[in-house]
């Protein structure tokens, strides 16, 4: 019995021996909890990780194609990229693979897809005639995704759920991406529309760090029933953006650029009101 007694207190040294070396090392245990902190040891999930590599490549295809003038070709990049940029949130979701590494690589991502891509698509396409006005612009717009994106990291306990404060990056990078691709579908040349595209580049950069209310989306319930009348007209919203995709985009994402704006102006005009 003794003997028995022995065996289990130097099982038990040996355990502690070995936990003490994965500590000093920093590694996990042989049972896969950090030793640390006591958590199970953090790893990069494929899937969620997948669809943000998707839509990085996508705005780095962007911006070569706008190196090689196919303005048109960019465009329609960063629309891709800004649905493969919805997705893996909600794949990260589904799946239970939420992680620090997925959310830090998705803000990197996003100031490459929707950032660094349509300030450089739209300069090379339109604002490059306007000398340091047009990189002004640009660099407006770059600063103002940078900044967003930053805000948006550090508010996440602290905004009201259902709006974003400020335009978001994606929304703002198809407003400017929208504005090139309606244009070249029109055959427009972009120099011609210097002074617009610098507007719609500044106003879109300057969104993003505003405090207007934008309507995010994230209090929709998708699993509870609504009247027939919704989905026909989700239908008829796919019908036009199918017929005319340029066009059809570009108008969504000005009305929904507008509205932020539209929506403090009437909160701020409520709040001032006297009451009777």
């Amino acid at each position: 019995m003794a003997r028995f007694a022995r065996r289990r207190i130097k099982s038990a040294e040996a355990a502690s021996r070995r936990l003490w070396r994965a500590r000093a090392k920093g590694r996990p245990g042989d049972d896969g909890i950090d030793a640390v902190a006591g958590r199970p040891h953090p790893g990069i999930y494929l899937l969620p990780n997948a669809f943000t590599t998707a839509a990085l490549f996508s705005g780095f295809f962007a911006i070569v194609q706008a190196m090689n003038l196919r303005f048109d070709t960019a465009a329609i990049a960063i629309f891709c990229s800004m649905v493969l940029d919805s997705l893996d949130g909600r794949v990260a979701r589904m799946t239970h693979t939420q992680s620090d590494f997925g959310a830090e690589y998705d803000s990197l991502a996003d100031m490459v897809s929707f950032g660094a891509a349509p300030a450089l698509v739209i300069y090379e396409w339109s604002l490059r005639g306007l000398g340091k006005w047009g990189w002004v612009a640009a660099f407006v717009y770059v600063a103002g995704a940078a900044l967003r994106l930053a805000r948006f990291n550090t508010n996440l306990a602290v905004v009201d759920k259902r709006f974003f404060q400020g335009l978001p990056s994606p929304a703002s990078a198809a407003l400017v991406a929208g504005f090139v691709w309606v244009f070249e579908d029109l055959r427009y040349v972009g120099s011609d529309l210097a002074w617009p595209s610098w507007f719609v580049t500044v106003y879109a950069g300057l969104s993003m760090v505003s405090n207007s209310p934008f309507y995010s989306g994230k209090a929709i319930d998708y699993r509870r029933s609504v009247p027939f009348i919704v989905v026909v007209l989700i239908m008829l919203a796919f019908v036009a953006v199918s017929s005319d995709p340029p066009k059809w985009l570009f108008a969504m994402f000005v009305a929904y650029g507008l509205s932020g704006h539209l929506l403090w102006i009437w909160r701020r005009v409520r709040r001032e009101r006297p009451k009777p």
